[in-house]
């Protein structure tokens, strides 16, 4: 699984063989939670969250936004267009 983001600690990874829509995951400690990429264009939706907290969830949302060109472009590369 190829990680595509580092925020601090935690790695952000888009799995090779995984469904659309465009999504990534993040993992942490323990901790794992899913997030959609481009829905609504220029956002991300929170999808499933297994052990992060509701602060952690929204330092996570508003880094990955800031990095969204990057994983949509990633999502892309290994998976085609979104």
């Amino acid at each position: 699984m190829p990680t595509v983001l580092r925020l601090g600690a935690l790695r952000v990874v888009i799995y090779p063989n995984d469904h659309r829509p465009a999504h990534v995951h993040v993992m942490g400690q323990s901790h794992e939670a899913v997030w959609e990429l481009n829905i609504p264009p220029g956002s991300v939706a929170l999808r499933e969250n297994y052990g992060f907290a509701r602060h952690d969830l929204n330092v996570i949302e508003r880094s990955l936004v800031d990095s969204l060109a990057l994983l949509v472009r990633e999502w892309e590369r290994i998976h085609g267009v979104v």
